[in-house]
């Protein structure tokens, strides 16, 4: 179990009432119900639309039970932003 931060861009942000929060996870997937359990309602139909970064590097369409996490890394929770 690797133990994270979770950081929340805008909507997200707005969504969880905070910035941002440790977390314990091994895969990405592990990560995200964990938040969605301390953030019942809104958090999760936002997380729906997000893409993420784990250190800094995209997540693309890989499948969230494979992203591996490191202990000390950070998941970034970016929802999609208007304009430019």
């Amino acid at each position: 179990m690797a133990k994270v931060t979770v950081r929340y861009w805008a909507a997200a942000k707005a969504a969880a009432g905070i910035a941002e929060e440790p977390c314990d996870a091994a895969t990405l997937a592990e990560a995200l119900d964990d938040v969605r359990e301390r953030h019942p309602g809104e958090l999760a139909r936002v997380l729906r639309r997000c893409s993420f970064l784990i250190d800094g590097d995209p997540v693309g369409t890989r499948a969230h039970e494979t992203v591996r996490l490191a202990d000390g890394g950070t998941v970034e929770v970016l929802p999609p932003f208007a304009g430019g």
